[in-house]
């Protein structure tokens, strides 16, 4: 199946266990605008995502991410190259239970957003990193392929108006 051709036709998250790594692409039939907007602009990413709250915008700003029933998951923005790239440190090590109160560099994940123009749409690949930090590196990773597929499955409906 061509993950890229449509967003009926995006793929699931994959697991890389050699390399503790969630990685999916899809297909979003917006302008690439609209979507860096949607991935990096804190009442964006509410919609479709979790409560996002920032200090501050671009590399190094720090902010969390709130779900209901949650303790707010405290951030970093990494990388910010706009429109193409953007990464967030965050401390959700979902084995430990409730986050810590900061920004824990031992045991953090980094997700990153790769936006690419395409003549319908825009190309979007996810990829997070670093779960062999983690307390449970499998676990971790099935619990946050699922909870991709399920976040970016928002952002499309959202984005080609279907919610």
């Amino acid at each position: 199946m061509n993950d890229t051709t449509d967003s009926t036709q995006t793929t699931a998250a994959v697991i890389d266990d050699a390399a503790f790594t969630v990685r999916r692409s899809i297909h979003i039939a917006a302008p690439l605008e609209k979507v860096w907007a949607a991935v990096t602009e804190p009442e964006h990413i509410s919609r479709w995502f979790g409560r996002a709250d920032f200090a501050g915008t671009g590399t190094g700003a720090l902010g969390t991410l709130t779900w209901d029933g949650r303790d707010p998951i405290p951030l970093r923005i990494d990388a910010f190259d706009p429109p193409n790239t953007v990464s967030y440190r965050w401390s959700n090590d979902d084995a430990l239970g409730t986050p810590p109160a900061g920004l824990d560099e031992d045991t953090s994940t980094v997700f990153t957003f790769t936006l690419e123009p395409e003549d319908s749409g825009t190309l979007l690949t996810l990829v997070e990193t670093g779960f062999d930090r983690t307390s449970d590196p499998l676990a971790n990773m099935e619990d946050h392929r699922g909870g991709w597929d399920s976040e970016l499955d928002k952002l499309v409906a959202l984005l080609e108006g279907a919610s």
